[in-house]
C-alpha cells in the first residue's frame, strides 16, 4: 500500500536553525498531529513514514527532522534545544489551519514532546512513546551505546557517517529540566504515556516515573511485547494512539 502523499517544507526555529519537514494532509482538517522522531531518526525513514501514514487517518501530520538530523541544520543537543524544533512544527501546523494540535514523540522525541508541552505549552494533547523519564540513564546496553555516541569523538563521527546525525560537543550547561519534572507542568493538557514491556532501552520505571510526575488528565499504557519507539510500533498501536487523540478532540 503506498504512503499518503507528503509535501516537503522548510521551517526555521526561533534560534535560526533550518528544520526539514513535511506536511501530510488529512480528510480531517481541524486536527494537526506533529510527529517527533527518536535519536538518529528522520521523517524520511520508512518506519516514520509508515507511522505518519496511519496517523493521517486521524488528522493532518507535520513530521520533521530534529536539528542535527538528516537534512535539518545545526547540531543535536539530545533533548534540550529541540523544544524549539517542536515549537516551529507546532507553529507551522497552526499557520496552515489546524485549530487543535497533538504532539506525538518517540524516544528522544517523547522527552522533547513532554518538555515542550510543559515549558512552552500551546498544544492540545501530548503522546510520549518509549520516552525516558530522566537524563544520563546507562542501565541498559543500548543506552550505554547511545552515551558512547554522544560523549566520544569516535562515537560522534560514527553517528555522523552512519546516521547523518551531527551531535553537539560538550556538556549541558545548565542541565535541562528532566522529563518527569516537565510532565508535572503539562496539565491541563491531556498526556498519554505509552511504553512497551519489552523495551531494551528504558525499563518500566521510566514510564512509571513520568506518570507519577504528571497531573490529571493523564493515561499510562504498558503495551505487552512492544519494544522500543518507531521501529517496533505496529499499525495497530499507532491506530490506537490516533483514536486516543480523536477522543480528546471530539
Amino acid at each position: 500500500m503506498p504512503f499518503a502523499p507528503s509535501f516537503p517544507v522548510m521551517l526555521r526555529t526561533e534560534d535560526g536553525v533550518r528544520i526539514d519537514a513535511a506536511h501530510t494532509p488529512s480528510a480531517r482538517t481541524d486536527v494537526g498531529i506533529v510527529v517527533a522522531h527518536g535519536f538518529t531518526g528522520s521523517w524520511r525513514d520508512r518506519t516514520a513514514r509508515r507511522i505518519v501514514h496511519v496517523l493521517s487517518g486521524y488528522g493532518g501530520v507535520v513530521a520533521f527532522d530534529f536539528r542535527g538530523h538528516g537534512r535539518s541544520g545545526g547540531e543535536t543537543t539530545v533533548g534540550d534545544l529541540e523544544i524549539l524544533d517542536v515549537e516551529a512544527a507546532v507553529r507551522h501546523a497552526r499557520v496552515i489551519g489546524y485549530s487543535r494540535i497533538a504532539v506525538v514523540g518517540f524516544s528522544m522525541g517523547a522527552s522533547v514532546a513532554v518538555r515542550h508541552a510543559g515549558l512552552r505549552g500551546g498544544v492540545d494533547a501530548v503522546v510520549a512513546v518509549s520516552g525516558p523519564a530522566r537524563w544520563y540513564y546507562r542501565g541498559t546496553k543500548p543506552m550505554r551505546q547511545v552515551h558512547w555516541a554522544i560523549e566520544r569523538p569516535l562515537g560522534r563521527w560514527a553517528a555522523r557517517v552512519a546516521k547523518r546525525t551531527r551531535i553537539a560537543r560538550g556538556r549541558w550547561d545548565p542541565i535541562p529540566m528532566p522529563p518527569y519534572e516537565a510532565a508535572g507542568l503539562v496539565s491541563p493538557t491531556p498526556l498519554l504515556i505509552v511504553h512497551g514491556d519489552a523495551d531494551a532501552f528504558f525499563p518500566l520505571d521510566h514510564p512509571q516515573q513520568l506518570y507519577a510526575g504528571a497531573k490529571e488528565p493523564k493515561e499510562l499504557w504498558i503495551e505487552p511485547g512492544y519494544g522500543h519507539a518507531e521501529a517496533a510500533a505496529t499499525p495497530e498501536l499507532i491506530r490506537k494512539i490516533g483514536k486516543w487523540i480523536s477522543s480528546n478532540f471530539s
